[in-house]
């Protein structure tokens, strides 16, 4: 994030931008590869100075809790589409999108995934 004050108007904006991100892209592999019945998660790291930081509270707002990493922000993907909601492919490409929407407003983001 850039040194700006960031209002809360813009927090909320930017978690609108972030679930949207991740919703496209969910639908957007679902309509080109259907649904891939292979079961399993993804998450969004993001890490912070201090879980109790600033950031890391705006995050919090956003829906991410602190991971069991150390200083380390994170936020689990749900699939939003679709009839089974386990493809892991489809939370992938959410978790892709909203590393790419982060890193788009300064924010230093990974993703990560696994099998079930």
């Amino acid at each position: 994030m850039s040194e700006k004050t960031v209002t809360k108007f813009d927090r909320l904006c930017l978690k609108a931008e972030l679930m949207q991100a991740n919703l496209l892209a969910q639908q957007t592999f679902f309509e080109k590869h259907g649904e891939p019945l292979y079961c399993g998660f993804a998450w969004v790291d993001v890490p912070v100075t201090r879980t109790n930081s600033k950031e890391a509270k705006m995050l919090a707002e956003w829906g991410f809790t602190k991971s069991w990493l150390p200083k380390t922000m994170q936020f689990w993907i749900g699939q939003k589409v679709g009839d089974y909601g386990q493809s892991m492919d489809i939370k992938i490409a959410g978790a892709q999108a909203m590393v790419e929407k982060l890193a788009e407003h300064g924010i230093k983001a990974t993703y990560g995934c696994r099998a079930d």
